[in-house]
């Protein structure tokens, strides 16, 4: 994929949750809520100061984030749905753990 964020723009493949309640029933595409949690595909260089100095992006690419609901713009590139958001909307990095073991 030839496509690289501008400034402190990220781009983010959603991660897609199980399609089965913890009893065993399977819910169907209607009824899913959109994933809240993303892998960073690329990111942009960062966000300048009034001074022109850069601020470093604070994540990088292949990151596992959560973001918030109605964050980011949905977009569709090399036919794939992305989105791509501002890094303040990311809430925070998925680091080891059962979460990141069972998105994987």
């Amino acid at each position: 994929m030839n496509f690289k964020p501008l400034h402190d723009r990220v781009l983010v493949r959603r991660i897609e949750g199980d399609a089965k309640t913890a009893g065993g029933l399977i819910i169907p595409d209607t009824a899913k809520e959109k994933p809240q949690e993303g892998e960073v595909i690329s990111v942009g260089e960062g966000a300048r100061k009034d001074s022109g100095e850069l601020i470093p992006m604070a994540v990088k690419a292949g990151d596992r984030i959560l973001f918030g609901k109605w964050s980011g713009t949905e977009v569709k590139i090399d036919g794939e749905d992305l989105l791509i958001m501002k890094e303040s909307d990311i809430l925070g990095i998925v680091e080891g753990g059962a979460a990141a073991q069972k998105a994987a």
